[in-house]
Formats: structure tokens, C-alpha cells, sequence
């Protein structure tokens, strides 16, 4: 990981994010358990499993700690759609809502978020490089109203999975977001990992879902396709899936709900998990006035194997007997 982080630095310039910070300390006013209500606003840039489930552990972990929906806390919930002037309509409608914290969930939201957003504390979740993004100064010291977990995945360990499954595998293809730092930087890792494994990446992009199917098929002949968190490709993921399964072509994705939804296998993330996670970072600044420009990023503390027979006999693919002893879940 150190060379991948090293990597990434060297990569992005930093976007270092400046101005006085004039937060709205709950933990001065009493809110939640024991004070007044108090309301956080979610914006989440688009609906697929990955960042439903990680909303939805946020809000558990809230609950976990004593703050109830109806009672003493108010939810403000938006969905940007996929569209990144939706983002940054909803960002500038919460900087002026009364929220005691705003939840940004991907990438653009967090980015429309830390450009409004300058006075109350925003978390982000699901995104993959804070630093690339311009949200932080560092993930060590973030520096402003703006703190968050990052979905940073095991890119190298996700391919060296893929050539498990399919040794022979030697063009990877890589369908993604041109507008997405995110994934910018998970081909950026992927490549560096390919070297090692002696595989070629294959690249195609796409500005919309509706460009998926087209620049599924422009991979041309590639014996294998790795799905990185990309929120416009997970969210249309059926399109990529359905050619692999006409070419017999294997996906392998970068998180359990590509899995859910068609790839044959990953190792990686529980976004549920790593919205709980975010979530406790939440009750930290809210219930015990935690600064955010203080507060580190952080990253998922685990992950997990997960096959999906059913893809892999789709899409003509067989999972190796080892992969199928070690999976910590089947997809039935």
C-alpha cells in the first residue's frame, strides 16, 4: 500500500482546502441524545447497491448511538441521479438548510459538498482518494470542515483474483467514467499492478450509462473485464454484463454489489460496513465536538470474498475449487 499511496501523491496535485473554519459545534448546543434535535443532510450522487448499502449503514450507526429518526433526529435525503449539476444543487441547498452535518456519498457529491458546504462539518463516504479529489490536504490532517472513509479498494489483489480464476487471461478490459476521479485513479492502479501480473489493460470510456454497452463492445476481444467502483457503470452495469455473457467474457468487479448484480466474483469492501464506519465518525464530531480538520480519513478495516456461481456458468466461466473453499459469500 505504501507504494500505491506514494504513487497517488506523486500522481494528483494536491487541492488544499482554504478559509476559516466556523463550524456548528452540536456537541455546544446539545443535540441528540439527551438535547435538542438536530437534522443531517445526505447526498448521495446516484442509486446503486454499493452506496444504498453504504447509506444505509451511516444511518444504523447513528441509531446504534442513540439518534432516532422522528425524535431527535431529522433527515434531509437527495439523490443526485448520476448528474453532477444535481450534486452541486443539493450541496448549495443544504449550506443554507440548518444542517447540524451534511453525508456526501461518491466522489462528485463530496466534491459539489467541500465547494458549498464551508461552515458545518460534511462527511464523505465511498470515495476513493480524498487527496486526488481536492476534499483534504492529506488523509492524515484533513484541514478543514471535511473528513470522511474512503472506498479505496485492493486493486492488485482484485486482479491477481481474476488471473485465479481465468490463468490464461491476458487483455483485461476497463469500462469507466472519464468524469470520475475515482476511477481515474483505480485505472491508475490497475495498471501498475498489470505489469506484475503480465496482463495487458484494456481501456474504454463512457460520460453516461447509456455509453456502456457501446464501449463494452469497443474492448474487442479481451479475456476478461474488471469493474472498478465506478458509480456510472455499477449504476448500468446490466448493459456490461449482458455482452460479457454473449462472449463468454469474465467480470470481475470491485465490490460485493457488482457481484450481486452479475459480475462472477471480488475481493472487497461492505460498503454497509464502511458506512457504519463513517457513521461513528459522525457521532464522534456530534455527540463529542471531534474536529473534522483533525479527524483522519480512514479506510475499511476489512474485506471480503464473494462468488456468484451463477454469473461464472453464464458467462462459460469456472470457479477454481480454492476460490470457492476461501469465498466468504455465495451469491445464490
Amino acid at each position: 500500500m505504501t507504494q500505491r499511496r506514494d504513487f497517488l501523491k506523486a500522481a494528483v496535485a494536491v487541492a488544499a482546502v482554504s478559509g476559516p473554519l466556523a463550524l456548528a459545534a452540536c456537541s455546544d448546543t446539545g443535540g441528540g441524545p439527551g438535547g435538542q434535535s438536530i437534522k443531517v443532510g445526505i447526498s448521495q450522487f446516484v442509486q446503486h447497491p454499493a452506496l444504498d448499502a453504504a447509506t444505509a449503514g451511516f444511518k444504523e450507526a447513528l441509531a446504534a448511538a442513540g439518534y432516532t429518526e422522528g425524535e431527535n433526529l431529522t433527515y434531509d435525503e437527495q439523490n443526485a441521479q448520476g448528474e453532477v449539476p444535481n450534486a452541486n444543487t443539493i450541496a448549495t441547498t443544504f449550506a443554507t438548510g440548518g444542517f447540524d452535518l451534511v453525508l456526501a456519498v461518491a466522489t462528485p457529491s463530496a466534491q459539489a459538498a467541500a465547494q458549498a458546504i464551508t461552515d458545518i462539518p460534511v462527511l464523505f463516504t465511498a470515495v476513493t482518494d480524498p487527496v486526488a479529489a481536492g476534499l483534504v490536504s492529506s488523509n492524515e490532517a484533513p484541514g478543514a470542515n471535511i473528513t470522511g472513509t474512503s472506498d479505496i479498494n485492493p486493486v492488485a489483489e482484485q486482479l491477481e483474483l481474476l488471473t485465479e480464476i481465468a490463468p490464461e487471461a491476458k487483455r483485461v478490459g476497463i469500462v469507466y467514467s472519464s468524469g470520475e476521479v475515482n476511477s481515474e485513479v483505480q485505472v491508475e492502479l490497475a495498471k501498475e499492478a498489470a505489469g506484475e501480473l503480465g496482463l495487458e489493460i484494456v481501456e474504454a470510456t463512457v460520460s453516461n450509462a447509456s455509453d456502456i454497452q457501446q464501449a463494452t463492445t469497443s474492448l474487442g476481444d479481451v479475456d476478461a473485464i474488471y469493474v472498478p467502483t465506478d458509480n456510472v457503470v455499477v449504476a448500468g452495469l446490466a448493459a456490461l454484463v449482458q455482452i460479457a455473457e454473449q462472449r463468454d467474457i469474465l467480470v470481475v468487479g470491485a465490490e460485493a454489489g457488482t457481484v450481486e448484480s452479475g459480475a462472477v466474483a471480488t475481493v472487497g469492501i461492505d460498503y454497509g460496513l464502511l458506512g457504519q464506519q463513517t457513521g461513528e465518525m459522525a457521532v464522534r464530531i456530534l455527540k463529542d465536538g471531534a474536529d473534522p480538520a483533525t479527524t483522519p480519513v480512514e479506510t475499511s478495516k476489512e474485506f471480503e470474498l464473494v462468488i456468484n456461481p451463477g454469473a461464472a456458468e453464464r458467462m462459460g466461466v469456472e470457479i477454481p475449487q480454492s476460490v470457492v473453499d476461501r469465498a466468504d459469500r455465495t451469491i445464490e
